[in-house]
């Protein structure tokens, strides 16, 4: 009996994840079927992409290219509404979700009520929403399933219900980024080049500035207490530089489960989409032979403050992991534009968390008005430093 395919629609086709999720998919063309892809400005891959898997639908995001994509018998949207609206009527079963930042929030969420099974890569999502995101998810009965390496480790650790009432610890592991070793007083020479040189991941330029912020870390501890349900108390960093170990659970017993693997996102993107089901991937072997030794050290939190900003945000509540979000990705952008030292990231977020009130119930649109306030602020300070 041939087993029918399943049903996908790929938010953020172009980017770092995107692509490597259709990588996956053309690696398995009998279980898979791409329905939708969205993109944000590159519509040439898009074109690519629509012409390689003949999606009945597409959005781009900036309307003003909507014209450039070869439609052909692929249907378009455009603009952010329009990529909501292929969401509702595209009748995927899996929302492999990757649209970078608080943007991918309103796609996600049109997802849930489509009662789609959420492939979560877009971690922004929960940091910024975390609590209507779940409950949305319990309400329509939607599985999110992790995409971030270490969330996925997690997840794989507590398959089964013991395991699950049974935590005592979860350890989220980091590289340290291409900084681990500078001296704290070398941080504010740091250039663009320099921080987009990861040691172990190939990823897309925001998440690659947040990981030699550490600020990904903490992005990561957020959302993984909204994931999995646990005290922020319970979830410790450890940096293991060579990214073999993905997380770790510690149980009340004392005993403790790690995923191990290559650094490669094609295998925790194939887990969300193909579980409970382990199949081939085409990622390379881990040789555990040649790992060599496996070690763990505690971050530093001086040398990397939006880790400390982070827990602090949760311990607090009321939506300060929502304006530290907002801050980070303005921040980020403003650094990558060379508007901004690295040394002025982490002082524009802790500015906007000092300054923008915010509440802990909140709807869309309040997430969505303070997401606008937070950036407003940031760029005004921003603008006043370069004067």
């Amino acid at each position: 009996m041939t087993q029918e395919k399943r049903k996908i629609i790929i938010l953020g086709s172009t980017g770092s994840i995107g692509t490597q999720a259709l990588d996956i998919i053309d690696y398995h063309k009998d279980k898979f079927e791409v329905v939708a892809i969205s993109g944000n400005k590159n519509y040439k891959l898009l074109n690519e992409q629509i012409q390689k898997f003949k999606p009945a639908y597409c959005a781009i995001a900036d309307e003003s290219l909507e014209k450039k994509l070869i439609s052909d018998k692929t249907k378009v949207f455009s603009g952010d509404e329009g990529i909501i609206e292929m969401c509702r009527v595209c009748g995927a079963d899996i929302a492999v979700c990757a649209i970078v930042g608080i943007a991918g929030l309103k796609s996600t969420i049109a997802c849930i009520e489509s009662k789609m099974t959420i492939a979560l890569a877009n971690k922004e999502t929960l940091v910024a929403g975390g609590k209507l995101v779940t409950e949305l998810a319990a309400e329509y009965n939607t599985p999110i399933y992790p995409v971030d390496s270490e969330h996925s480790a997690i997840f794989q650790c507590i398959q089964n219900e013991s395991n699950r009432n049974g935590i005592k610890n979860i350890y989220l592991t980091a590289s340290g980024g291409p900084f681990v070793d500078t001296p704290i007083e070398d941080m504010h020479k740091i250039t663009v080049e320099q921080a987009l040189k990861h040691p172990n991941w190939s990823m897309g330029a925001k998440i690659t500035i947040d990981s030699a912020t550490m600020m990904n870390k903490g992005l990561e501890v957020i959302e993984a207490k909204y994931l999995f349900n646990v005290e922020s108390s319970m979830i410790k960093v450890c940096v293991h530089r060579k990214s073999i170990v993905h997380s770790m659970v510690e149980f009340k017993d004392n005993s403790i489960l790690a995923q191990l693997g290559r650094p490669d996102m094609r295998i925790p993107i194939q887990y969300a989409i193909m579980y409970p089901e382990r199949i081939d991937c085409p990622s390379e072997e881990l040789d555990i032979f040649n790992t060599g030794s496996l070690e763990f050290e505690r971050p530093d939190f001086d040398k990397f403050p939006s880790l400390k900003i982070a827990y602090r945000s949760l311990e607090e509540g009321r939506g300060r992991s929502l304006v530290i979000n907002s801050a980070n990705e303005e921040a980020v952008e403003a650094f990558l534009k060379g508007k901004i030292k690295y040394n002025k990231i982490y002082e524009i977020i802790e500015s906007a968390y000092n300054t923008i009130e915010s509440a802990d119930e909140m709807d869309l649109s309040s997430i969505l008005e303070t997401d606008k306030r937070t950036r407003i602020f940031c760029r005004e300070i921003m603008h006043k430093r370069r004067q």
